[in-house]
C-alpha cells in the first residue's frame, strides 16, 4: 500500500482496482476481436482486406503516443479522472464501429487505442494504493494475466460467435456501452487524489516532462523498447491481427480451428509471462532468460512452418505464446536502469517505443505479405515466407539483447515484472 494512502482509502482503491481489471480485460478484447471478423468489418466499411488491416493497425498510432499522456494525466490527475477518460474514450470508439464508412471506422480505432493506452499503467497505479508491497507483485501479476485472458477472449469467445451470424454492429454495440458503464464505475469508486499536491512538489517544479528527458536519453531505455517490440509484434501484428486469415487461406484451416489456433498464443502469454518473470526473480538475472524466450519462439515458429506435422497447430501456437512472455523482461530492464523517482515514466516511454515498433512493422507485414494473401499461388511458401518476416525480427532482438546491461545481478530485491 502507498504509504501516503489513508488506510480508511484502501478497499476504495482495491474496489477501484477490480474495476479497472475489466477495463484491462476490454481493452484485450478490443484489441483482438477485430482479428476474427475482417470479411464483416471489409463490408462495413467498404475497404478490402489490406485497407482494413491498416484501419485496424491505426490503433498503435495513438496507443503508443498516450502511454505517455496516460503517465502524466496519472500523476497530475490521479486515477480517477485518467481511467474515466480512457475507459469513456474506448467505449466511444467502439460505438464509432457501428457506423458502416471508413472515416468512422478509422476515428474509432484511433479512440479505441488513446482510450486503452489508460488500462494498465492505471491497473498498476490503484495496485500501488490499494496493496501493500509484499503483495503489489501478485496483484500486478494477475492484472497482467487477466489482460492477456481478454485478448485470447477476443478470438476464443468472439470468433464462435460471429460463426454462429452474430451480428457486428450487435457486438460492438453492446461491448461499447459495457465499456463507458466500467468508465462511470471508475468514476464513482475511485477516490479522488488526496495527497497528490503534498507529496509531489519536487517533481512540479521540475515539470511534468522532466522524468521523460532522463528516460529517452538512457541508451538503455531505447534497446529495452526496441527488443520488447521486436518480440511482442509477432502477437499483435501476426496472432491478433493476420493469424486467422493466414490459417484459412494459406493452411487452409477452419474457421473455428483457425480463430482457436490463434487465440492460443494470447492463452500462452498467461502461462509465458509469469513463468519467465519467475525464472528471471529466481537467477536473479534478466539477459539469459530473454534470449530464452526469445529463442523458445523462433523454435516454435520454425516447428509451425517446416514441420507442420510434428505437433497441432494450436500447441504450436500455444508454444510461441509462452515463449513471447520473454517481451515484458525489458519492462524490469528500464525500471532498473533508471534511477526510481522516473520508474513510473519508465513504464510510458517503453510502451511508446515498443508499440512504435509495432506502428513501422504492421504496414510493413502488410505490404510484403498481407496484399499477397489472395493471389499467391504456393500457399505452403508463402506461409513460411511470412514467418520467416518474424523470425528475422526475433534473432534482431536477440542481437540486440547482448547490447544490454545486466539489471538482475546483485539485486537483493523482487523486481515487480510489468509489460503493457
Amino acid at each position: 500500500m502507498d504509504i501516503n494512502t489513508p488506510k480508511s482509502y484502501t478497499r476504495y482503491y482495491i474496489i477501484a482496482w477490480v474495476f479497472g481489471l475489466v477495463f484491462y480485460f476490454l481493452d484485450y478484447v478490443i484489441r483482438s476481436a477485430p482479428a476474427v471478423m475482417l470479411p464483416e468489418l471489409s463490408n462495413s466499411f467498404s475497404v478490402n482486406e489490406i485497407g482494413l488491416v491498416s484501419i485496424i493497425g491505426t490503433y498503435y498510432y495513438t496507443y503508443s503516443t498516450c502511454s505517455l499522456i496516460a503517465g502524466i494525466a496519472l500523476d497530475r490527475f490521479g486515477a480517477k479522472y485518467s481511467l474515466f477518460a480512457g475507459a469513456l474514450i474506448l467505449g466511444i470508439g467502439c460505438l464509432l464501429f457501428m457506423v458502416s464508412s471508413q472515416l468512422s471506422g478509422t476515428t474509432g480505432r484511433l479512440f479505441q487505442g488513446a482510450g486503452c493506452a489508460f488500462a494498465f499503467p492505471g491497473c498498476v497505479y490503484l495496485a500501488s494504493k490499494g496493496f501493500s508491497a509484499k503483495s503489489l507483485a501478485t496483484a500486478i501479476g494477475f492484472t497482467q494475466c487477466l489482460g492477456m485472458l481478454g485478448g485470447s477472449a477476443g478470438q476464443f469467445v468472439v470468433g464462435p460467435l460471429i460463426e454462429k451470424g452474430m451480428d457486428i454492429t450487435t457486438f460492438w454495440l453492446f461491448i461499447g456501452i459495457f465499456t463507458i458503464l466500467v468508465a462511470f464505475g471508475l468514476w464513482f469508486i475511485t477516490p479522488a487524489n488526496r495527497t497528490e499536491e503534498n507529496t509531489q512538489p519536487i517533481q512540479k517544479k521540475q515539470g511534468i516532462l522532466n522524468p521523460y528527458k532522463i528516460v529517452f536519453s538512457n541508451p538503455q531505455s531505447w534497446l529495452c523498447g526496441i527488443i520488447s517490440g521486436l518480440l511482442f509484434a509477432p502477437t499483435t501484428i501476426f496472432a491478433m491481427t493476420w493469424a486467422v486469415a493466414f490459417f484459412q487461406k494459406d493452411r487452409a484451416l477452419d474457421f473455428h480451428t483457425a480463430t482457436i489456433s490463434s487465440a492460443m498464443v494470447a492463452f500462452g502469454w498467461v502461462f509465458g509471462c509469469p513463468l519467465l518473470g519467475y525464472i528471471t526473480d529466481k537467477i536473479n538475472k534478466r539477459k539469459p532468460v530473454l534470449i530464452f524466450g526469445a529463442s523458445f519462439m523462433i523454435l516454435s515458429l520454425i516447428q509451425l512452418l517446416y514441420f507442420p506435422d510434428v505437433l497441432p497447430v494450436k500447441i504450436s501456437m500455444f508454444l510461441l505464446g509462452v515463449g513471447s512472455g520473454a517481451a515484458m523482461i525489458p519492462y524490469s530492464i528500464i525500471k532498473e536502469a533508471n534511477p526510481d523517482h522516473v520508474k513510473g515514466s519508465a513504464t510510458g516511454a517503453i510502451n511508446f517505443i515498443t508499440f512504435g515498433v509495432t506502428t513501422l512493422l504492421s504496414p510493413l507485414f502488410s505490404h510484403l505479405f498481407g496484399q499477397t494473401l489472395e493471389n499467391t499461388s504456393d500457399k505452403i511458401l508463402h506461409f513460411q515466407q511470412a514467418g520467416l518476416f518474424w523470425i528475422i525480427g526475433i534473432s534482431i532482438a536477440i542481437v540486440v539483447s547482448f547490447m544490454l546491461k545486466e539489471t538482475g545481478e546483485g539485486n537483493s530485491g523482487i523486481v515487480v515484472v510489468l509489460k503493457e
